[in-house]
């Protein structure tokens, strides 16, 4: 079996984000995996506007996610919710989403992130995409990481081992069922 193409997305772009630090902790575990081949997708990197006029930016951020099969969102919770910038590049692409397994690793402080990865798991099924169901939520995320990007979070570690074998389950199955009949959605 080929690998599965995992994009690990960061969904926030404030200036002094976090976001990195953690998809870089989740990208480590990952690539480790004979089965998965890491596509990293900063949502920082694309200018994708709140108006979804399409646009260069638009295009090769929707090429970009149709070349992938199957996603981990990084993401913290703002105001007990999704960053627009998340929300937007959610938004932005629209059949190169269907159909393809998602996890959520969410960040914040005494919260963790919950709040958003519940809104991400309402969206993600109006895009017609399998969300699983092990997320990994960090609490307090800034005294979690060490200088090097290690973490001190041994239920994280193994919250994130189960969430990365439910995706690639989910799409091997997918990909099996893509080879049989187009999706119906």
């Amino acid at each position: 079996m080929q690998p599965i193409k995992l994009a690990i997305v960061v969904g926030s772009v404030r200036a002094g984000r976090i976001g990195p630090t953690v998809a870089a902790w989740v990208r480590g575990i990952a690539a480790a995996r004979d089965t998965i081949e890491v596509v990293d997708v900063d949502v920082a990197d694309f200018e994708l506007p709140n108006t979804l006029v399409p646009n260069d930016d638009t295009e090769r951020f929707t090429r970009t996610i149709g070349a992938c099969d199957a996603f981990v969102f990084v993401t913290p919770e703002y105001n007990h919710g999704v960053p627009g910038s998340l929300k937007t590049a959610l938004d932005t692409v629209k059949y190169e989403w269907r159909a393809k397994p998602v996890g959520f690793v969410s960040y914040g402080g005494l919260g963790g992130g919950v709040r958003a990865t519940e809104q991400l798991r309402q969206i993600t099924a109006e895009l017609h995409m399998v969300s699983v169901r092990d997320a990994v939520s960090l609490h307090r995320v800034r005294k979690r990481f060490d200088n090097e990007g290690g973490i001190d979070d041994a239920a994280a570690v193994d919250a994130l081992g189960r969430l990365l074998d439910q995706v690639e389950w989910w799409a091997d199955a997918v990909a099996g069922a893509r080879e049989r009949i187009d999706y119906p959605g």
